[in-house]
């Protein structure tokens, strides 16, 4: 499976969600995860706000799939409520 990377481009990390023998693509923005995980931080690296995180990231990419979003699944902050994971 691939490795997750920062994107400069769209400003998101893209990493992938193992879905029943398929690695789903998925990706969240720089912002959510600083909103979400580093309110406080200046400049956060994003994929070190990524990797502690990564198992709610992977659940609210689950989530979405079950509820029927289809590749690639875009993580918005209203995905990473407690309450949605």
């Amino acid at each position: 499976m691939h490795q997750p990377f920062f994107h400069d481009d769209s400003g998101c990390v893209r990493f992938w969600v193992p879905i029943a023998g398929i690695a789903v693509g998925a990706s969240v923005r720089r912002e959510v995860l600083h909103h979400r995980y580093a309110p406080h931080a200046v400049e956060e690296d994003p994929l070190k706000t990524f990797q502690p995180n990564r198992d709610a990231l992977e659940n609210a990419v689950r989530m979405r799939v079950e509820n029927g979003s289809i590749e690639p699944v875009m993580v918005r902050e209203f995905d990473l409520k407690p309450e949605n994971l």
